[in-house]
């Protein structure tokens, strides 16, 4: 295949690291297949490369008309964008980290980059918490990007501060997730500032208020905190009934999600996947906290969280299936409704041991497994003549996703399949990097030339196999790489 190189020259790449250098060496060397080795040389750095639009240890006054509140925008920062829109998402910026929190504790400038990742976010959060996607920070002096949506939300957002504001529970999972893999990779809990415990306080009570039902005890309808609408004639991009959705059971214990992290609007409200890495990194904020030293109540308050929603996920979230058995469904509503699918975005439900929720062991996993990479089954497992996958209503029809064929790799012990799967994404990766979705029938009809987020993924998948499989990729009694 012989795929291009696709790294920017030095001069014009947005962050370096010596560490993330020298583990691009350690593994191109290694790899049999030299177009593998391409296209782990382009993908791992390509978050680095390509998508820090502004950091800053905290000493510079740039920006300085910016309003300044109190302890706002205090220490190290970081804007990261996801590819071809100047914005960055709470999810995809967390997970273009991901590659580089193991190598933090030995570099020190990807130390600071994560570190101002979370000091950012915290200030979206405490800001915005129902926002997935934000603009420029007005101390970065960077323009923010005009957006064409006419939306009608509630909360009322300021347009200069959000790019969007669909309100997706895994956002704020995700803003957890990023602090709590800093703290399992380095040890260090710098980032439990004041602003980061009050993004904290933001966020549950955000999820308090997202955790009510459509109707109270008497049947009278309550109006939820948060509702959108957009003028629009695609449906997944808005919610019905006058931006509420569709209603939503008491005493579930479990949380609406308004959008999935496709950016499609939910069907019903009570989100699974969401719903399960919630509960997870609930759980490891209060490690994390406790470590810290930090108060009781609060690791208490969060561990219960965490405990009681891992349960309402298994006791709502778990139905029959007629061919499958006991299977996760994708959403639910607490009346009986479920909706049987998965999405190629992370989290879903093919990512839960990816997300520590369950064992890829687990009999109802396995089962759920085997349900959504089934035609017959999943209507979003596309497959054609060229490409295969899960997909999503976003994209279309006829478009799987590479994420989620490289999340099927790291979610499987059979080595023929992770393998496969690798390979089918490196065939479809002609330009050298790795797309958002790709047609099935013809690999060279994609969407976005290169997706900051999916080469992230490719790039853990590597990694992983090096760690857990290296004969795979590095011949027969190849030695194990770890980071």
């Amino acid at each position: 295949m012989n795929l291009p190189f696709q790294r920017p020259a030095e001069a014009c790449r947005t962050f370096s690291s010596p560490a993330v250098e020298k583990v691009i060496d350690d593994i191109t060397s290694r790899l049999v297949d030299k177009d593998l080795a391409q296209l782990f040389r382009n993908a791992f750095p390509n978050t680095l490369d390509t998508t820090i639009r502004w950091h800053t240890n905290g000493s510079t006054s740039s920006g300085t008309n910016a309003k300044r509140d109190g302890a706002q925008w205090t220490g190290v920062q970081t804007f990261i964008v996801t590819g071809d829109i100047n914005a960055e998402w709470l999810r995809d910026s967390t997970n273009q980290l991901r590659n580089y929190q193991k190598l933090a504790a030995k570099d020190k400038s990807l130390y600071s980059l994560i570190l101002g990742a979370i000091n950012t976010q915290s200030e979206f959060v405490i800001q915005s918490p129902y926002c997935n996607a934000f603009q420029p920070p007005a101390l970065s002096g960077i323009k923010p990007e005009a957006s064409t949506q006419k939306d009608t939300v509630h909360p009322a957002y300021d347009e200069s501060f959000v790019f969007e504001c669909k309100y997706e529970l895994d956002s704020l999972a995700h803003f957890l997730q990023l602090g709590t893999e800093f703290y399992e990779n380095t040890g260090s809990t710098e980032f439990l500032t004041d602003r980061w415990y009050k993004a904290l306080e933001t966020v549950l009570k955000t999820i308090d208020a997202e955790s009510q039902p459509t109707f109270n005890t008497h049947g009278q309808f309550i109006q939820n905190q948060y509702t959108f609408q957009r003028e629009t004639t695609i449906g997944t991009e808005t919610l019905n009934l006058a931006g509420v959705g569709n209603p939503l059971n008491s005493e579930t214990g479990l949380i609406r999600s308004a959008f999935r992290p496709s950016d499609d609007a939910t069907i019903l409200g009570f989100f699974i996947p969401p719903n399960a890495m919630m509960s997870v990194q609930l759980q490891k904020t209060a490690e994390v906290i406790k470590a810290a030293g930090g108060p009781a109540s609060l690791v208490a308050d969060l561990q219960e969280r965490g405990t009681k929603l891992a349960k309402a996920v298994r006791d709502h979230g778990i139905v029959q299936h007629p061919k499958y058995g006991d299977v996760y469904a994708f959403e639910v509503d607490g009346y009986g409704s479920r909706i049987l699918m998965d999405d190629a975005n992370i989290p879903s439900l093919l990512s839960l041991p990816y997300l520590g929720f369950v064992d890829k062991s687990d009999t109802v996993y396995k089962n759920t497994r085997q349900m959504i990479t089934d035609k017959a089954s999943n209507p979003y497992y596309l497959v054609g003549p060229q490409f295969h996958g899960i997909g999503g209503p976003h994209i279309g029809l006829e478009n799987a996703w590479p994420m989620s064929l490289l999340v099927q790799a790291m979610t499987s012990d059979d080595d023929d399949e992770i393998i496969g799967n690798l390979n089918l994404v490196r065939n479809s990766s002609l330009l050298g990097l790795v797309h958002e979705s790709i047609n099935v029938t013809n690999i060279k009809d994609y969407t976005r030339p290169w997706f900051a987020w999916a080469n992230s993924v490719f790039a853990q998948t590597v990694l992983k196999i090096a760690a857990e499989r290296p004969h795979l990729i590095f011949g027969t009694d190849a030695k194990p790489y770890i980071v």
